[in-house]
């Protein structure tokens, strides 16, 4: 695959540009795939049920694409329960994907206030029964969009899905927005399940810190290659290796030099550069690293 071309599945995705508030178009292509990585990675968080293009794409044509640039497999993850219905039916589809079911802190509140919250949680601990379900994720807080009495929803929601994690002996994917002391201090009252993931991390060196100390890994995604992100590339310079992954989030968060468009795994490569170039690291051994890092993580993908 050449690095000026879209990859096939997602030349016919394209969504067309829209105008902005500014009255400027925003491009809304598919980005052109990067070149190949040396040694194959995993995107560890990803939503395939979330497409951002004229036409879906399918699990197998993404799958594909991203095993075209050396990313050889992802975790495709739930954020209420129609999308981790969707993930547990997806990991049978292909060897490729693993998955992870939750709530959404954002979206814990919405079922309290529908009277809905235990019945969905019942639900997400029964979807993550399902032997390619690894992880419950994702989960956390978020203190950005949410805030009064949703929050103590948010808080009740995190420690139930704790709890599962716990009990079913899977990896806790963390969503933590603006809320780093606070998520820090549930994992601690509560116990932190064995194997913790702060999903696109967004600390700064002080929670990687904290990470190292901890033994929970960090998943950076395009956020650390934007311009804006000091705290980032702070903290991924004092992270344990061995606690680095990598993840798209797509189709969100696309990284420099396509900030704006469309996400997808076959994306992961441009992070994983930015991640080699900021630590000064060879590029295969550190792939290597995200490779092992993963699978120590969430298993085997066989």
């Amino acid at each position: 695959m050449c690095d000026d071309a879209v990859p096939a599945a997602y030349q016919s995705a394209d969504a067309e540009e829209s105008a902005g508030s500014s009255g400027t178009s925003k491009v809304r292509m598919f980005p052109p795939a990067p070149e190949p990585l040396p040694v194959p990675v995993m995107d560890n968080h990803t939503h395939l049920d979330f497409p951002d293009g004229n036409a879906p794409v399918g699990i197998t044509a993404a799958l594909d694409a991203a095993a075209a640039v050396g990313v050889q497999g992802a975790v495709q993850v739930g954020c209420d329960l129609e999308s981790s219905r969707f993930t547990a039916a997806a990991v049978d589809l292909d060897p490729r994907l693993l998955g992870a079911v939750a709530l959404h802190p954002n979206d814990a509140p919405r079922y309290a206030a529908r009277g809905e919250l235990e019945e969905a949680l019942a639900e997400i601990e029964q979807l993550a029964g399902h032997p390619r379900i690894r992880a419950i994720g994702e989960t956390g807080l978020d203190f950005f969009r949410t805030s009064g009495e949703g929050l103590a929803h948010q808080r009740y929601s995190f420690r139930r899905h704790i709890d599962i994690a716990k009990r079913l002996d899977l990896t806790l994917q963390i969503h933590d927005r603006d809320a780093h002391s606070d998520v820090v201090q549930v994992l601690r009252d509560e116990g932190a399940p064995e194997r913790v993931v702060f999903h696109c991390f967004s600390g700064d060196a002080d929670l990687a810190r904290i990470c190292n100390e901890e033994g929970w890994w960090m998943s950076f995604a395009g956020t650390l290659t934007f311009k804006n992100a000091d705290n980032l590339r702070e903290a991924l310079a004092v992270a344990d290796p061995g606690l680095l992954l990598v993840e798209t989030d797509a189709p969100f968060l696309t990284p420099h030099p396509h900030r704006g468009r469309p996400n997808a795994s076959y994306m992961v490569p441009y992070t994983v550069r930015a991640m080699a170039e900021l630590t000064g690291s060879d590029l295969a051994g550190l792939c290597s690293a995200i490779s092992e890092n993963t699978v120590r993580a969430y298993g085997s993908w066989d």
